[in-house]
This record gives C-alpha cells, sequence and structure tokens, in this order.
C-alpha cells in the first residue's frame, strides 16, 4: 500500500516535520554564530516566522508542545544540576534578598501600572503583575557554556529565580481561590501540606533512590540516562499534583540530584548534550509560535500599551538587579549578568496568565500582548546575557593562575581491564578545570618473547580508554612503551610528556621478585617527584558523601603541598562531597587559611588526629559512600613518618568497603639527597 505525502501548509506527516525543525535547529545556529547572534534569538523568530501567525508552515500541535514542554523543564533541570550547592549555601541569604527584590519591585509597580494607568480590576491587576514579576532562565544555556554556571552573580540569580516564581504562583494560587471561594484555613492548610510533602519527597527521597539505582547500573550508561529523566519528569509531576507548576519539581530534581552527577562524567555530557540540542530548541521554536505579530497593528493604543509594557517590564527587573549590586558590591559586569537571566518571561508567565484568561479574569488581548512580551523579553535576556557573559568570562579568565605554572598532565597507566574505566573517571575528575590537557593512557609491554601478543591485549584495553573518556568530552592521548619493564617504561613515559601526576590503580598481590626488586609504586616513589595517586574504587565516585583526608604533620611545608590541597578541592567539587580533613592540629590550621583563600569554595571540617595509628581504629565512624584519602609522603621527606608504610595495606584489608586514594605529594629532589629531619609526629607538634 503505497501512501502518498501531502505538502500542504501547515505540514502534517510527523517525518516532514521533525525533518524541518532539525534543518531549522542546525541552519540558525551555524548562521547566527557567524553574525554573531545568540542561538536564542534565532529560534524564536524562527518559530514566529514558520508558525500559526507567521507563513502556517507548522502547528504548534500537541508533539510542538510535548517537545516544548520537555525543553523548558530541561532549562530548569539542568539550571539545578550544575548550581554550586556550596556557593548557594554561603549566598542563601543574597539569594532570598534578589528573590524577594525581583518579585516585590516588578509585581507592584505591574499592578499600580494595569490598575492606574490602563484602568484594570485590582485582581486582573495583580495577575497582570505578576507578568511583571516571574521570569524563566531562558538564557541559562548561555552561561553554560560560557563555564560560568558556578559564578555567584550566577548561583543568586537561579536562587532568585526560584524564589520569585514560587511566590507567583502562590499569588495565582490565591486569585484562583478567591475567584472559586476557596480561601478557608482548611483551603491553605492542604495546600501547604501538599507542598510540603512534594519537596520534602524531591529532595531527601529521590536522592536516596538514586543511590541505590546508580550502585546496581553503574556500568549501563543508557539505562542511568533514561533513569536521570523518569527522575526529572516524576518531580515535574509530582508539583503539578502539590498545585505549583512542573518547572518548581523539574529544578528541585536538578538540586537532588546534583551532588550524584558529576560535572565531568559521562552521563553529565549526555545530559547537556540532549538537552541543548534537541529538547531546549524545540521549546524556543514553540515560544516563538505563540507570537501573534498582529497585535501590533490593532492601533496606537494597542501598540502604546504594549510599549508601555515591555519597556516597564524590561525596567523593573534592572532595578531589582541594580539594587542588589549596590547592596553587596557586585560589579557592573555581574549586575548585568544577573538582569539579563532575570529579564525572560516565558513557562510561568505563560501558566499565569493562561490560568487567567480561562478563568476570565483577563481577556484574550492581554494573552496576546503576555506572548509579546515573552519575544521581546526574550530577545533582549540573550543579547544582554550574552555580551555580559562574555565580558565576565573574559575578566574570569585573566584571574586564573599564571600559565607558566605547570598544568595538569595525567598519566594513567593500564594494567587491569576491569579497572579502565574508574581510573579514566577518577583522572578526569582529578584535572584542573582551568587546562585543556588530555589524559594519558599508558600501556607498557615488556620487551620479551611475547611482546607481539601483549601489545594486541595492551592496544585493545586503550581503545576502551578512550572509548569511555570520549563520552565525556575529555581528550585523550595513548601512549605505548615497550621496555625492559613496567616501572621503567612509566618513567620513560613520565619524562617525554613531561607528565605531572600519575594516577595508578592499586594491586594488593606482592610477589617474591616484587619483595627482593620492590614493586612498581616503589620504583616510582624512588625516581621520580611528581605527584603520584594509588587508588582503589570500590564504590561507584558518583555516590561519594565525604572525603576523608588523613593528613602528616609537616605536610604543608612541602613542595606539592598547594597541588594536592587542589586536587582534594577539585574532587570535592566534583562529586558534590563534604571533606573532613583529619591531622595534627597545627597542619589543620594552615588547610583552614589554605582553602580560606583558594578557590573552588568547598564545605570542608577538621577533626584532630594524634597519630597515624588512630586510622585503624576509625572504621566505626565511617560509612561505605565516604572515601579516604591519605597524604603519605617519599622516604626522608620532611613529613615522612615510619606509620605510612603500613597504611595502604592497612586501608585494603579493614576499609574493604570504602573506596581509598594514597597520595604521595609532589616532591623536591634535593628534599630527598639531602636527607632532611624526620618530624613525623613528634610529641611536641600540634
Amino acid at each position: 500500500m503505497k501512501l502518498a505525502l501531502k505538502l500542504t501548509l501547515p505540514f502534517e506527516d510527523p517525518v516532514l516535520i521533525f525533518t524541518l525543525v532539525l534543518f531549522i535547529i542546525l541552519v540558525s545556529t551555524i548562521i547566527l554564530k557567524r553574525i554573531k547572534i545568540p542561538g536564542i534569538v534565532g529560534l524564536i523568530i524562527a518559530g514566529v516566522i514558520i508558525g500559526p501567525n507567521g507563513f502556517g508552515i507548522l502547528q504548534r500541535d500537541a508533539s510542538m508542545i510535548l517537545f516544548g514542554t520537555v525543553g523548558i523543564l530541561y532549562i530548569m533541570f539542568l539550571a539545578g544540576l550544575e548550581m554550586d550547592m556550596v556557593g548557594f549555601k554561603k549566598t542563601k541569604s543574597r539569594s532570598i534578598t534578589y528573590g524577594a527584590l525581583t518579585f516585590l519591585v516588578p509585581i507592584i509597580i505591574g499592578a499600580l501600572t494595569f490598575f492606574y494607568l490602563f484602568e484594570y480590576e485590582f485582581k486582573s491587576a495583580v495577575l497582570l503583575g505578576c507578568m511583571f514579576a516571574s521570569h524563566t532562565l531562558l538564557a541559562y544555556p548561555i552561561v553554560s557554556k560560557l563555564g560560568l554556571a558556578k559564578n555567584e552573580a550566577v548561583t543568586v540569580t537561579i536562587g532568585g529565580t526560584i524564589i520569585t516564581d514560587t511566590a507567583v504562583l502562590i499569588v495565582l494560587a490565591i486569585i484562583v481561590g478567591s475567584m472559586e471561594g476557596n480561601i478557608s484555613a482548611t483551603y491553605w492548610m492542604i495546600l501547604a501540606l501538599k507542598l510540603a510533602v512534594f519537596v520534602a519527597v524531591v529532595l531527601f527521597v529521590f536522592p536516596m533512590i538514586a543511590k541505590f539505582v546508580f550502585k546496581r547500573i553503574e556500568s549501563e550508561k543508557g539505562a542511568q540516562f533514561i533513569f536521570v529523566l523518569a527522575m526529572v519528569f516524576a518531580a515535574s509531576f509530582l508539583a503539578e499534583l502539590a498545585g505549583v507548576e512542573a518547572i518548581l519539581g523539574a529544578f528541585l530534581a536538578g538540586l537532588a540530584l546534583n551532588q550524584l552527577i558529576p560535572h565531568t562524567s559521562a552521563l553529565m555530557n549526555r545530559l547537556e548534550f540532549v538537552g541543548n540540542n534537541i529538547f531546549v530548541p524545540f521549546f524556543l521554536l514553540s515560544v516563538g509560535m505563540l507570537v501573534d505579530v498582529s497585535v501590533l497593528f490593532e492601533g496606537w493604543q494597542a501598540l502604546a500599551t504594549i510599549v508601555i509594557v515591555i519597556i516597564l517590564a524590561i525596567l523593573t527587573k534592572w532595578i531589582a538587579a541594580f539594587i542588589t549590586q549596590k547592596l553587596y558590591g557586585y560589579s557592573l559586569t555581574q549586575r548585568n549578568l544577573i538582569f539579563g537571566l532575570s529579564t525572560a518571561r516565558a513557562a510561568a508567565t505563560l501558566a499565569v496568565i493562561l490560568v487567567g484568561f480561562e478563568m476570565g479574569i483577563v481577556e484574550e488581548f492581554a494573552l496576546n500582548l503576555t506572548v509579546v512580551l515573552i519575544l521581546a523579553t526574550s530577545l533582549v535576556s540573550s543579547f544582554i546575557t550574552e555580551r555580559a557573559g562574555r565580558a565576565l568570562a573574559i575578566i574570569e579568565s585573566r584571574r586564573k593562575p599564571d600559565l607558566s605554572e605547570k598544568p595538569d598532565r595525567i598519566l594513567v597507566p593500564i594494567a587491569n581491564p576491569a579497572t579502565i574505566e574508574n581510573l579514566i573517571d577518577l583522572s578526569i575528575m582529578l584535572k584542573n578545570p582551568d587546562y585543556h590537557e588530555p589524559i594519558y593512557p599508558l600501556a607498557v609491554v615488556i620487551d620479551n618473547e611475547h611482546a607481539e601478543e601483549e601489545i594486541f591485549k595492551k592496544n585493545k584495553m586503550l581503545q576502551e580508554a578512550i572509548k569511555h573518556a570520549s563520552a565525556t568530552d575529555n581528550d585523550v592521548q595513548l601512549v605505548s612503551k615497550i621496555d625492559m619493564n613496567i616501572s621503567s617504561g612509566i618513567l620513560r613515559a613520565m619524562k617525554e610528556m613531561m607528565i605531572t601526576e600519575v594516577v595508578l590503580g592499586w594491586n594488593a598481590k606482592i610477589t617474591t621478585r616484587d619483595r627482593i626488586f620492590g614493586t612498581v609504586l616503589d620504583n616510582l616513589l624512588e625516581n621520580t617527584e611528581q605527584m603520584i595517586l594509588v587508588s582503589k574504587i570500590v564504590q561507584p565516585l558518583n555516590t561519594t558523601r565525604r572525603i576523608i583526608v588523613i593528613v602528616p604533620l609537616n605536610t604543608e611545608l612541602e613542595r606539592g603541598y598547594l597541588r594536592w590541597i587542589r586536587s582534594v578541592k577539585t574532587l570535592s567539587v566534583q562529586l558534590g562531597a563534604k571533606i573532613l580533613f583529619r591531622g595534627r592540629r597545627r597542619t589543620l590550621n594552615k588547610i583552614k587559611q589554605t582553602l580560606a583563600t583558594t578557590k573552588p569554595i568547598v564545605e570542608a571540617e577538621f577533626e584532630p588526629l594524634t597519630d597515624f595509628k588512630e586510622v585503624e581504629n576509625m572504621k566505626t565512624k565511617l560509612a561505605k559512600d565516604d572515601m579516604i584519602v591519605v597524604i603519605s609522603a617519599r622516604r626522608g621527606t620532611i613529613s615522612y613518618n615510619s606509620n605510612m608504610d603500613y597504611v595502604p595495606r592497612l586501608l585494603s584489608r579493614n576499609y574493604k568497603e570504602n573506596s581509598f586514594i594514597i597520595v604521595y605529594p609532589e616532591q623536591n629532589p634535593m628534599l630527598q639527597e639531602n636527607g632532611y629531619l624526620n618530624l613525623g609526629y613528634a610529641a611536641d607538634g600540634r
């Protein structure tokens, strides 16, 4: 049976519709990038042109509404997922203040304008004032791509967005309740109870479910992706059941999973890629398809109303950003970024006005006015955010460390196929995000009669390393060496590649030959000065709850002190895990000072440790999801203590359910050669 393809407008064939949308996304991205116009703007304008109020090429049917809904939920989810939770906790008072300002200033000015200037009824004026107050993080993908997601201005804006949108939805509930006669205390108690249950389930139950699932489908990357999407839409549905908009549920789902999805992981890369390239563009097109340009030509009064509303809507958000800047001393660029991010109206605004229209609180003109406002504010938001974001990115890049300092060049010797993924993941999470050096997986083949067969096996393992690392969008450069033994092959690769760090897997088996000639680790420690990390990853990295860092006395005096501190902080940020430092008081005080004066910001606690032997009795205080990091030292260095030699085997034997990393910091070779006095855990060291 042959089907005839209908090419009448609007298109109805699903294959043709999807093909056309994909080409629009592709072409608009390429063309607008060349003329330096934000892609968001182009997609909205494209939606206007092809929509039912333009040339009528496509209808805003159920499929466009579905993909558009997924798109806005995705934007809110990614905003919560990429939010700097440590920074938010430190700036939550600022977020609350900004949220109050960006709600009260616009809604008061908006309500007064519609009540006195345009002579709307009080309830209608307040509802239309909500149109001024609510905003959508439409331009968030711009700051995300510029690497500004953790900037304080962005964190404060995201926090303020949830506060103002929640307040708007509460005002909507009050107006709807009053229209339906539901203004009794019982109604408000039930609404508050539903909201409390919803928030508790998403923020507390969802992370427990996610942690349970991630541990059981660690190797199933596709299943992890589908599971995360299911959690997002489940949270969105629960939000609707609680009587608020689905976007709040998506944002809370992002917060709930924030610490379980590392920002450099393959899962995060897949989530961002699919959302930013498929679902978000669909949403932008669907917004454009709502716009009815003919509203602009209904007469000079209608045009004047639209112009006044657009100017006031933009101005009120600028006032809120300006007051916030003055209160907290933000720069002009940060103020413009806050203003740009908070200017766009979309999902919440449209939802409020649609409800008002369906209940007869506002007329059709107000609905068309809202859609035009969405277009205008979306364009302004995109331009301002793009401009301010680029300026801020340039400023932050100038504040980065001196590039003459050695960047991270991490070597990962591969020996066991079962540990490849964990070693690569750990290396990616340890890498300083300020630099773009590749990871260097290394295969060393011993030069003997079996060398050819071993080369084939090693190359196969290296290909697996490439495949896994590429899923995280990180560069990988394979290194292969044929040498007389493993140690010399690693040492030669370190010199040739100018390696700064080596990440090894833990090998608990010690042969007779190792006892006589020393292990690979022993040889590396004796012949290198670079930082070496020996890891045993038992639990999935993304389920790590705390990082317990054991530090020896005088570690702050070593050459590699700042490098290992930065590595531990980077790992904490990537995993969303708190840090507990344990050591002598004098060393802990120095670490406190260092953490306070260096970035990134992390949550850290400090607990005295009088002797390394206490590590043996620490097990009862740890959970399975705690990772142990021991800062060790090479023999003869200022922080070396003989008890350190027993720590690796102690961890391997007594902490079988915990992941651990032994760090041998970078050392000055002269310290080892001169044999400085071993102060260890001397009785007077505090």
